[in-house]
Formats: C-alpha cells, sequence, structure tokens
C-alpha cells in the first residue's frame, strides 16, 4: 500500500461522506489548535445551523403549547391529562432551552404571531373544529402561555 492511500481524505470530502468522522476530526483539530486541518466554510455553516436548530426547537415547542391551550379554550371538556402533560412538558423544554442560551429569551415573543397562526391551523385539524371558531388574534399573554400553572 501506499502513502497515498493510507492518508484519510481531506476534510471537506469527509464532511459530505462520513459526517461524525468529520466532526470528530473538526473536533481534534481545534483541540490540538492544527488550523490547517480546519474545514472553516463547513464549521461556520455547522455552527450557524446550530442556533436555527435552537430556535426551530423553540418554535416547535411553543407551536405545540398554543394547540394544546387552542384544544383546551375550545374544548375544555375534552381535556386529559395527556394536554396538561403535554403543556407542561412543552413550558419545560422552552425553558430549559432558554436557559442554556439565555440570548434566546425574546425569542418566543418575536415568534409568537406567527406560531399562533400556525397553531390555529393544527389545533382546527386536530380537533376538526372549523379554523374560524378560533380568535383570530392571540387570547392568551406570553407570560400565561409560559406559565406553568396556566390554564385557559
Amino acid at each position: 500500500m501506499t502513502k497515498a492511500a493510507l492518508k484519510p481524505p481531506p476534510a471537506a470530502d469527509l464532511y459530505e461522506t462520513d459526517f461524525h468522522a468529520w466532526a470528530r476530526g473538526q473536533a481534534q483539530a481545534m483541540a490540538t489548535r492544527e488550523r490547517s486541518a480546519l474545514d472553516i466554510e463547513n464549521l461556520i455553516d455547522e455552527v450557524e445551523s446550530l442556533g436555527r436548530s435552537q430556535r426551530a426547537a423553540i418554535e416547535s415547542h411553543l407551536s405545540v403549547l398554543i394547540v394544546h391551550l387552542l384544544k383546551f379554550k375550545v374544548q375544555p371538556e375534552r381535556a386529559t391529562v395527556s394536554w396538561r402533560i403535554t403543556l407542561r412538558n412543552q413550558r419545560r423544554d422552552i425553558e430549559r432551552l432558554i436557559q442554556r442560551s439565555p440570548s434566546l429569551r425574546g425569542y418566543p415573543a418575536e415568534i409568537l404571531a406567527e406560531t399562533y397562526r400556525d397553531a390555529v391551523r393544527r389545533a382546527a385539524q386536530e380537533t376538526g373544529i372549523d379554523e374560524a371558531a378560533f380568535p383570530d388574534e392571540l387570547s392568551f399573554t406570553l407570560a400565561q402561555i409560559l406559565d406553568p400553572d396556566f390554564l385557559p
């Protein structure tokens, strides 16, 4: 075998073919300060995607939370323990994400109106109730939505 056959592929190639091996190699290169081995372009993309994924997680949890609050509001007689558990879990998960990344504290307020519109569509689908039966405007404050004790 030649030395060329034993040489690992360049980091950019590894990024496309074996992400886990690429990530381990990049972590090692950073730990040893081996700048020439760093795949800067893909590292930038990955770091940016971490921020996007945290925002997406908050948006997802907030949407599920609002869907369940809307279901409580329009069908209180159908409320289940499962709905309450979902509310508790979504609130807890949002709070944990914000604790880990305090700069995201204002993000739920930024996306609240858009998330509400999506949640109305989902609540209508889940309940079989026409979207028109749900309020056009959010009838809960963000503080209420995130309050572990709040139920509509």
